[in-house]
């Protein structure tokens, strides 16, 4: 392949049929007066100009050279753009979409092919626009998204509350509420800057006025029906991030129109995401381009359906930087085969078959509030204590089955099933499970975990209360995984009925009666596969090097204050002082985030979200303090948020989103 040279364009404004302007940064190859180019469209809130830049700046240059434009856009209200943002993937913001891929096929450089792409947010809507089926979107590559809004984001998770949410509110409130770039808007930033101030919504309100899955969430969920998207798609996540689960629902769900890889990352793009090893993913992604964007036969379509990374016997550690493991192929996804498990005994796990008909053999679980403190964060960004740790203080509250030492490997791909009979002793109530790998020296490494609120046992658009006492049957699916649990570790299974902080409790916890006797486990077998090689990025270290004035610093407590019987859930998240070299603009971003409950009291829940954001140039200094708080009581969550800015030390705003007192829809 011949490099081309490029010209970066800081900004360009792209005005849309009703006036608004929206702000691009485009990498544009040159000779494209000869010889027109296929363009790469990211559409994103993260702001261009200091958000994303760093791994904008690794990719978008290499697609340049390799003869691709990049476009990378703000949406409305974020970065440079105009506006204020309406919410996530709304209408409007998917029509922008298409009216902006409409716009990149019609300019003079293009040769009329549009590829959409995106990690989280731009994988979302990457997969949203495709289902609109915009003319000039020939293909997308989604990256760490969803196929199903409801249950796999940040809000909600088989009827559960995710406390991410509370997190993510508190976020969107600090990423919106900064200002433009002067060096970009000119005179206006601040006009700019105090309009988005008075206009930001406070997410969380929109999204806890839908705890059921009803048209909100069907909204912008491919998977309500998979036959709107018709183009390709390379779908890929990492084993280490919350969605884990969309490649292989993707490739169910789109068949031959979809390509899965899986690796073993948190949620980053693969050419720099932890654990290693690492993807190259401008190989990958220029192949593709270049496949349905250019019509060239490079083998590209030919890859195995499923690409995976199969964790061996991973440790947990405070820091992963590389997991162990062997990349396989599949040629053709299809539902894999279960070995299955049941309780022979109690705390005994034997391959087979639940005995029919067996007498029932009922356990209490009541797990203390505080169970889960070792779950990790929902989606991670590093390979640190945002993973999951060492499962044996969480398994301390829980109910635990577990085989002998296994006599071989055991390899698997895809996602548990557990089915059970249970009686509640309330109207509702939360379960987890665990699939656990146990080393041989006890050590215990989470491989797969599912939730399930009980009240959604029969579908999530209209949960249902239990009925005290009355014996009920549960199929839960866990997340997705690729493992081998080696000869000599042991499968265990853990049970609980809370998971502390990433679920928060129900109103009522009085825990479950199970029947073991009915308990079955399935584990999806890898089956037939090839081994294969994922090529590395050539490039160690791809992210381009800022100024650094203050180091980045993190730190996740569990405190016990065994005299309030109180457990606080502490998070302490930096990302430093760095200075773009060629802007000229230093930003700094402070996250502090505190859960608590009594272990038994499930009312004494509350949370605490703070983003402090700085800008700053010589003679310039703005900042943003966005705080989100929840509570609850038996009957409603208690939410609230405030946001305040500066200039040059100076509050110059203020927007109190006052408590509102959202009732509990049986969650």
């Amino acid at each position: 392949m011949v490099s081309r040279g490029f010209t970066t364009i800081e900004n360009e404004w792209i005005t849309l049929k009703d006036g608004t302007r929206l702000a691009a940064r485009i990498w544009m190859p040159d000779g494209t007066e000869q010889d027109p180019v296929p363009a790469v469209f990211e559409f994103l809130p993260y702001r261009k100009r200091d958000g994303t830049s760093p791994r904008d700046e690794s990719t978008y240059p290499v697609f340049a050279a390799a003869g691709i434009a990049g476009v990378r856009v703000d949406i409305r209200g974020s970065g440079e753009s105009d506006g204020v943002i309406d919410g996530e993937y709304t209408k409007r913001e998917l029509a922008d979409a298409c009216e902006l891929i409409a716009w990149i096929a019609a300019q003079p450089w293009s040769n009329g092919s549009v590829g959409m792409m995106g990690i989280s947010w731009g994988g979302f809507n990457s997969l949203q626009v495709a289902a609109l089926r915009p003319p000039a979107l020939k293909a997308v590559i989604s990256i760490a998204s969803t196929v199903d809004r409801y249950n796999d984001d940040i809000h909600y998770k088989n009827g559960c509350h995710l406390s991410a949410q509370l997190s993510w509110a508190a976020t969107m409130l600090g990423y919106q509420s900064r200002p433009p770039d002067p060096a970009l808007a000119g005179e206006r930033w601040k006009e700019m800057w105090l309009e988005r101030l008075a206009g930001e919504p406070f997410f969380m309100e929109a999204w806890l006025a839908h705890q059921r899955r009803d048209d909100f969430w069907r909204h912008g969920s491919i998977s309500e029906d998979f036959s709107n998207v018709e183009i390709p798609a390379l779908v890929i996540a990492g084993w280490a991030d919350g969605y884990r689960n969309t490649p292989l629902m993707a490739v169910e769900g789109l068949g031959e129109k979809a390509k899965a890889l899986i690796g073993p990352w948190v949620h980053k793009y693969p050419h720099f995401a932890w654990p290693k090893p690492r993807a190259d993913f401008h190989g990958e992604a220029i192949a593709w381009w270049n496949k349905w964007l250019r019509g060239e036969d490079n083998g590209s379509n030919d890859l195995p359906q499923v690409r995976a990374y199969i964790l061996d016997a991973i440790r947990p550690a405070p820091r992963r930087d590389s997991d162990p493991g062997f990349w396989i192929g599949k040629d053709a996804w299809s539902p894999p085969r279960m070995q299955c498990f049941y309780v022979e005994q109690f705390g005994k796990l034997t391959e087979g078959m639940p005995i029919p008909h067996a007498p029932e053999h009922a356990v209490y679980l009541h797990s203390p509030l505080d169970t889960g403190t070792a779950s990790g964060e929902y989606f991670t960004l590093k390979p640190d204590a945002e993973m999951a740790g060492d499962q044996r203080g969480d398994d301390a509250g829980s109910l635990v089955f577990e085989t002998m030492p296994l006599a071989g490997d055991c390899d698997c791909l895809g996602r548990p099933v557990l089915t059970l009979a249970l009686r509640a002793r309330a109207t509702g109530g939360n379960l987890c499970a665990r699939l656990v790998d146990v080393h041989p020296d006890g050590t215990a490494m989470r491989v797969a975990f599912g939730v399930v609120n009980l009240t959604h046992r029969d579908g999530n658009a209209d949960p249902k209360p239990l009925s005290p006492g009355e014996k009920v049957s549960i199929r839960l699916v866990l997340d997705g995984c690729g493992y081998r649990f080696r000869k000599g570790h042991r499968i265990r299974l853990s049970l609980s009925t809370a998971y502390w902080p990433m679920i928060l409790p129900p109103p009522d916890d009085q825990g479950l009666e199970v029947d073991i006797a009915s308990l079955g486990l399935g584990l999806p077998l890898l089956g037939e596969h090839s081994r294969i090689d994922i090529k590395e990025p050539a490039n160690p270290d791809p992210l381009p090097q800022y100024i650094e004035h203050v180091g980045a610093a993190t730190k996740r407590q569990v405190v016990r204050d065994l005299s309030e019987n109180r457990t606080d859930y502490r998070i302490h998240e930096d990302t430093g002082l760095y200075e773009h070299p060629e802007t000229g603009l230093s930003t700094r971003q402070l996250r502090e985030e505190v859960w608590s409950i009594s272990p038994d009291d499930p009312l004494s829940m509350t949370g605490t979200s703070t983003w402090t954001c700085d800008m700053h140039r010589p003679g310039w200094f703005v900042r943003t303090v966005a705080t989100a708080r929840m509570a609850c009581t038996e009957t409603d969550w208690v939410v609230s948020a405030v946001v305040t800015a500066f200039e040059d030390d100076v509050q110059i705003f203020e927007k109190i989103f006052a408590e509102k007192r959202i009732a509990r829809d049986l969650m």
